[in-house]
């Protein structure tokens, strides 16, 4: 029986101050790491505005190699999907359109991209305006613009 008491008197818990050591250095570890993970999404949204506005350009590469012009702004980038009918006509436009899905994208904010043809930094400019949804913004609400992507 003796060997017994001393086993159970020899196993002790946690104190209360250990405890709350540990509590304590948890939340500083969580302060320093909760802010860089949360700022992710946000760094993969433009990210993937990025990549989908160079989709868009490369789609209308392929307009403009078999029309010979770029969409008009007023056609916009719904003249990918669909024959334009108003303006100037694509004479060779590819049956199914020149977007995978058969329609055209919004950004990561759920905006339509802005598509302007002719443009002001090259033949067509095309942009988010970022989670704001306004033109211009800083830090987090800039505007992701093609004529700035490498």
């Amino acid at each position: 029986m003796q060997i017994n008491k001393r086993i159970l008197s020899s196993q002790q818990g946690f104190t209360l101050i250990e405890l709350m050591v540990v509590m304590v250095i948890l939340g500083i570890l969580a302060t320093m790491i909760v802010p860089r993970i949360m700022d992710r999404p946000e760094e993969a949204r433009r990210t993937k505005a990025a990549i989908d506005i160079q989709s868009l350009e490369q789609a209308l590469k392929l307009y403009k190699l078999d029309n010979g012009q770029y969409p008009t702004t007023e056609q916009g980038l719904q003249a990918l999907v669909e024959a334009p009918s108003a303006g100037r006509l694509a004479r060779k436009w590819r049956k199914g359109g020149y977007l995978d899905k058969g329609r055209v994208p919004k950004d990561p904010w759920g905006n339509d991209f802005i598509y302007i043809s002719p443009g002001i930094h090259s033949d067509f400019d095309l942009m988010s305006y970022g989670p704001d949804g306004e033109a211009g913004g800083e830090d987090a609400d800039a505007d992701i613009n093609n004529w700035e992507l490498e």
